[in-house]
């Protein structure tokens, strides 16, 4: 079953795992994600998902994290931005898909599963010169 962008509208309970085979040390965040809708969003009918939380780097102390990506409905498909309005990806919202990002010299690649909705996840895996991380995130409703 394919998604609206409705059905991720609220608030989300998320986790997130890093495994950073380059740099060595792990990390992991917990928090919250908002989809909400925004009225003066450039372009128009763009709506924010907003992650907030606090990450943890190896063994150091957890840091407040934040971060904001704008999400356009082209049905079948989201179109996701980065918060200064340039493009990044786009995914069906729907069983499992994927997506990818160029962003020379680093590739990103993304598996979401929504297959046990209303849980999803996402898993990137981010490749380059100096890069080679697996993130993986899950998203439940609280």
């Amino acid at each position: 079953m394919t998604r609206a962008i409705t059905d991720f509208e609220g608030l989300w309970q998320m986790e997130r795992w890093i495994e950073d085979r380059f740099g060595g040390q792990p990390g992991h965040f917990t928090g919250t994600a908002e989809l909400r809708r925004d009225a003066k969003s450039a372009p128009p009918g763009t709506w924010n998902w907003v992650e907030n939380g606090y990450l943890r780097l190896g063994e150091e102390t957890p840091v407040l994290a934040t971060r904001t990506y704008l999400w356009r409905p082209v049905p079948p498909r989201i179109e996701v931005f980065f918060e200064d309005g340039r493009p990044f990806h786009a995914f069906a919202p729907a069983g499992q898909a994927t997506a990818a990002h160029w962003c020379d010299p680093d590739d990103y690649r993304v598996d979401y599963d929504f297959s046990c909705w209303p849980d999803w996840s996402a898993t990137w895996r981010v490749s380059g010169p100096h890069k080679d991380y697996e993130m993986i995130s899950r998203y439940k409703r609280p």
